[in-house]
């Protein structure tokens, strides 16, 4: 009996099933790339070319995975969005000079960088626990830069799951969408009853 252990085991290692989440949770948020990055790559035989993803912001995995790796997620994202005032804290700050440049050295050098730096710090440790959860460069840049963003008005519920009716081939496991909400909400159409104005009601009477 497992009393007091939270979460599936997955039938993996600790170390393994880390792991597997990071990379996971990493490849959602690498779905949100400009399908220009995709352009003249090609697979491992060098002639298929590699396609960018359908659905941005959406992975399909089985259930018990996409349960597992929601909070995940959402801890990310709940990272990431505390990074946001701090960053625009720190822009009135920055510099708009070419790196390595005069203007640049000189900024670097005064008063304005340690502003900045001071004002940047929590964003930069934020930043530094997000990459320790997944691992990569890339999907941490868009999780701060893109995904944030677009998350200021909620206050959780950053994902959502969808299962599927059709199961896996081969193991018959129950299959699961897993997508950042914000992208794919259905709208909902009210109808609306015609209004009858007084001259109709007039001649009908």
């Amino acid at each position: 009996m497992r009393h007091k252990r939270k979460g599936r085991r997955l039938g993996r290692s600790s170390s393994h099933r880390k792991a597997l989440f990071s990379n996971m949770a990493a490849a959602l948020f690498l779905t949100e790339r400009d399908p220009d990055f995709f352009e003249g790559m090609y697979q491992a035989d060098g002639k298929t070319a590699v396609n960018p993803p359908k659905h941005k912001g959406r992975i399909i995995t089985t259930l018990a995975k996409a349960k597992e790796l929601r909070p995940i997620v959402e801890r990310c994202i709940t990272l990431a969005k505390k990074a946001l005032p701090h960053q625009e804290a720190a822009q009135a700050f920055a510099t708009d000079a070419e790196r390595n440049s005069v203007a640049w050295k000189t900024w670097r050098e005064g008063d304005g960088w340690k502003k900045w730096n001071a004002a940047m710090a929590p964003a930069i440790a934020l930043r530094r626990r997000a990459f320790a959860m997944l691992r990569q460069k890339d999907a941490v840049r868009i999780l701060f830069d893109e995904i944030a963003p677009r998350m200021t008005d909620r206050d959780g519920g950053y994902t959502r799951i969808l299962k599927l009716a059709q199961p896996r081939l081969g193991d018959a496991g129950d299959r699961a969408i897993l997508e950042l909400v914000g992208r794919h909400d259905r709208k909902v159409k009210t109808s609306q009853k015609p209004a009858f104005t007084s001259e109709e009601n007039a001649t009908d009477e």
